[in-house]
Formats: C-alpha cells, sequence, structure tokens
C-alpha cells in the first residue's frame, strides 16, 4: 500500500492493514497531515491542527501494536473533534471570539472513550458560532468551503467535520446534532453522517447549545465507519444525568445487508411544495433501491411536520439564552477591556464577543422565556413539541424506519441565504422534528445532482433503535457507489 494514499481509506480498510503490519499509525497520520497541508488552504475545515501530537500518538499506538495481539479498532486512526467538543489542553473557541483564547482544562466523555481507544486526534474542525447555523458561515474564523465546489457552503453546524471527511483530511471526524448539523453537512458533503438517539452518547464536554436537543455523534466514509466510531462513544455516563441508561448493542452487527420484510415509512408531507425535483428523484431512486432488495415502502403522514420550524426555534433559543448566559467576561472567555462598572462590563463583552446569529437567538429565547409571553410561546411550544414526537410514535405503529431527504435542496453558493434568516432556516425542515422527538437518523450519500452536487438520503428510526437504521443504509450503500466518489481539489 502506496502509503501516499492512506488518506483515502476508511477507518476497517487501515484498520486491517494495521493488524496485518501493511503500514503504521505513524504513516497513517503523516499521509493526513501531509494531505491536509495540500488542501486545507482550500476548505478551511479546520480551525486547529495537531501536527506534534497527532504524530506523537501514532507512535503510541504503534507500540501498542507491538505489544498487544487485539488493540481497539480505533487505535491509530486519525478523527477530527468539532471545535464545540471539549478536548483537554486543545483550545475549545467552539468558532466564537468571546473563546477565541479558551483551553479545555478536561476532555468531554465522547473524546475520553475515543482516546482509551487509542485514537489519535488530528484537530478540531471548523463550525457555526456555538453551533448556531445551516452553513458554517456563522464562524468567526470564516466559512468552511465545500470539497465538492468551493463556491459553495458545507452546511452546519458541523461543517468543517463534514468537509474533513468528504476532502480525506482525516479518516472520520465527530459532530453534534441540535436539529440537522451533523445530517445536514453531511448531505451537502457526500459522507455518512449519523446523529444518535438523545440520550445515547454522553453530552459531558460539549459545550451546550440547546440541552434538550444536543447531541455527538460521528460523521465518516461509509456507514460502517459510523457504526465503529458510534459503538466506541455510546452508554450510560454517570457525568451527564440524560445519558441514557441503555445498553448498547454492536453496532456493527446489524450491518447484514438484508432487509427483506423490513417496513419502510414515506411522510407525504416530506415530499411536498419546496423539494428540488433532483433531490425528490434521487431519493425516490433509494427508496426503489430498497424495495428491490426485499422491503415495503409505505405513505405515512406526519400531521404536525409544519410546526416543528418555529416550535424548533422557539425552544432552542430559550435554551440558548438560559446556557449562554454564563458567558459574561467575569469565569472564563473573552473579557471587553473597557472598565466603566459591571453591568457595562458585561453589556460590552457580550456585544463584541458574541456573533450576529448568536446574539439573534439569545434575543429571541429571552424574548420568549420573558414574563408575559412565557405561558404564549415556550410553554405551548412544548405542548406542541409533544404532538411532533406522537406523529413518530403513531408512524413507527406501521413501519420500522422512515425516509425522507435530508435537506430540500443539495449545497447552496456561500452567502446566498446570509441576509435571509428564515430562508436558512427552513435548509432544517426535515432534520429538526428528528431532535424535538428525540430519535435516531442518518444521512447516507443517495446521488449527485446535474451540477455534480451530492444528495443525501435520510432514515430516522424508533428511540435507541439505531441498528434498524444502520442496516437499512448499509443495504442501500452496498448497491451504490456514490460514497465511494471523491471531489477534485
Amino acid at each position: 500500500m502506496a502509503h501516499l494514499n492512506l488518506h483515502q481509506l476508511t477507518i476497517h480498510q487501515l484498520a486491517g492493514l494495521l493488524r496485518s503490519g501493511e503500514c503504521t499509525s505513524t504513516q497513517i497520520v503523516e499521509s493526513v497531515l501531509q494531505r491536509i497541508e495540500a488542501v486545507e488552504g482550500k476548505t478551511n475545515s479546520y480551525l486547529s491542527v495537531f501536527h506534534d501530537e497527532a504524530l506523537r500518538q501514532a507512535e503510541a499506538a504503534d507500540q501498542v501494536f507491538k505489544r498487544e495481539k487485539n488493540p481497539h479498532i480505533l487505535a491509530g486512526i486519525p478523527i477530527a473533534i468539532k471545535d464545540l467538543i471539549s478536548l483537554k489542553g486543545e483550545k475549545n473557541t467552539c468558532a466564537s471570539n468571546i473563546l477565541r483564547n479558551y483551553i479545555s482544562p478536561f476532555d468531554s466523555t465522547a473524546v475520553r472513550r475515543l482516546r482509551e481507544a487509542g485514537t489519535v486526534f488530528i484537530g478540531k474542525t471548523n463550525l457555526d458560532e456555538f453551533a448556531m447555523g445551516s452553513s458554517n458561515e456563522n464562524s468567526c474564523f470564516g466559512p468552511a468551503k465545500n470539497p465538492w465546489d468551493l463556491g459553495r457552503v458545507t452546511g452546519g453546524s458541523s461543517g468543517g467535520s463534514a468537509a474533513a471527511v468528504a476532502a480525506d483530511e482525516c479518516i472520520g471526524s465527530l459532530g453534534t446534532d441540535t436539529g440537522g448539523s451533523i445530517r445536514q453537512p453531511a448531505s451537502f458533503c457526500g459522507v455518512v453522517g449519523l446523529k444518535p438517539t438523545y440520550g445515547r452518547v454522553s453530552r459531558f464536554g460539549l459545550v451546550a447549545f440547546a440541552s434538550s436537543l444536543d447531541q455527538i455523534g460521528p460523521m465518516a466514509k461509509d456507514v460502517k465507519d459510523a457504526a465503529i466510531m458510534l459503538n466506541c462513544i455510546s452508554g450510560k455516563d454517570p457525568m451527564d444525568s440524560t445519558s441514557a441508561d441503555v445498553q448498547a448493542p454492536d453496532f456493527t452487527k446489524s450491518l447484514a445487508g438484508d432487509v427483506r420484510g423490513l417496513r419502510i415509512g414515506a411522510p407525504i408531507e416530506y415530499f411536498a411544495e419546496g423539494l428540488d425535483p433532483e433531490v425528490e428523484k434521487a431519493v425516490k431512486d433509494g427508496m426503489e433501491r430498497l424495495k428491490a432488495l426485499g422491503a415495503e415502502i409505505t405513505d405515512i403522514s406526519l400531521p404536525h411536520t409544519s410546526y416543528a420550524l418555529p416550535v424548533y426555534y422557539i425552544l432552542s433559543s430559550a435554551e440558548a439564552s438560559s446556557n449562554l448566559a454564563r458567558y459574561d467576561g467575569v469565569k472564563y472567555g473573552y473579557r471587553s477591556g473597557e472598565e466603566e462598572g459591571l453591568r457595562k462590563m458585561y453589556e460590552r463583552t457580550r456585544k463584541e464577543g458574541f456573533g450576529p446569529e448568536v446574539k439573534r437567538r439569545i434575543m429571541l429565547g429571552t424574548y420568549v422565556l420573558s414574563s408575559g409571553y412565557y405561558d404564549a410561546y415556550y410553554i405551548k411550544a412544548q405542548k406542541v413539541r409533544t404532538l411532533i414526537r406522537g406523529d413518530f410514535d403513531d408512524a413507527f405503529k406501521k413501519c420500522d424506519v422512515i425516509i425522507s431527504p435530508v435537506v430540500p435542496a443539495p449545497a447552496f453558493k456561500l452567502g446566498e441565504k446570509m441576509e435571509d434568516p428564515l430562508t436558512m432556516y427552513l435548509s432544517d425542515i426535515y432534520t429538526m422534528p428528528v431532535n424535538l422527538a428525540g430519535l435516531p437518523a442518518l444521512s447516507v450519500p443517495c446521488g449527485f445532482n446535474s451540477s455534480g452536487l451530492p444528495m443525501g438520503m435520510q432514515l430516522i428510526g424508533r428511540r435507541f433503535d439505531e441498528e434498524t437504521i444502520l442496516r437499512a443504509a448499509y443495504a442501500f450503500e452496498t448497491t451504490t457507489d456514490f460514497h465511494k466518489k471523491k471531489p477534485l481539489l
């Protein structure tokens, strides 16, 4: 194996080469670092790259391979981490001026589990500030750019994580998903992105945006890699009271490639007005493929879908307003140099530290939580959230998996929607309801449009049933080669 091309391989391919002694972790990391050097100037995927530290971790992994017969499958594999997830001793900027120089004093649980497996951390990836956005244009370090077309967005908020995987600047990455922030960029960049069930993966060490919606998940080159990463990061954590005490299975065992008898539901509300015809055709072709493999496709209804957008923006903004109150210039992060009393320091710190989208959501959240509006907005939104969750519960009586587009259209041009927040918010219309209901869902590449831009298909499962969506995605993936195509950078 020419060690120059190791960066193009998957986790499971590299794990095989490491075990057979055909390559070393150091060679893999060198290959990835060379790739970053070659293309990072175009993609802006990373906010920091750990060149020396990654090589040191790779050498340590190589020693493990000499000593142990059967190291963890992720041992020696370079993984990138979204710059919102704490990694001890490294910056955790959240792509915000307010945390530009903040160094994390501890590991998040997801990172700790990867570290225990012997994973190599290659760098921290770009994102929308505090994960608020659908295009990665809200980063104070400039947007990540789509490897398939550098004039287009990567999607958000995990745009850097998706772009890094698509451009072979890492072997896999961790993203976070609050309303579609793993699946939407995965779709735009032609990679696999999995949002686990709420509570499947610990949120300890993840900087909070909306605590009842946020979830860490894998972004990978294929479905098997996503399952391998999910195996490592899943499980109950005493440091996170919302992490569920549910035994995580070996997700790779669900990749049998057989979907005979699987009941797949297509929500009529997701194939309505506003859906790009090429996206619709690609997803419907995907449904036909699954049908040919023995799955049954039926139409279902999710009647409260039209309320998901307002409900999501009321609840997520309310939680953001509360969570971001801690950034006041007192304990950590940026502090305004103007010392004219405490109140002025608070005001200036927040004014100078936060970008426009974060301010917009803090103001919206503070408004819906204020007295006189709390019942009319926040409480009502919580009640409608229950109805949206009920829609999914009813649908899953008729099917095992729900299939839909991930986004209404492929990646849009940089700058195209920045002046119109509502149009931007609409790009998460098919992903947000999943977070409101706490369900698992993934995006799997399902084709390219006439301009050569990737498109993704969304598979949604019952709570804690990642196995079934992985099984369906894997069966689909084995009949296509969309995931094998690479952008020409």
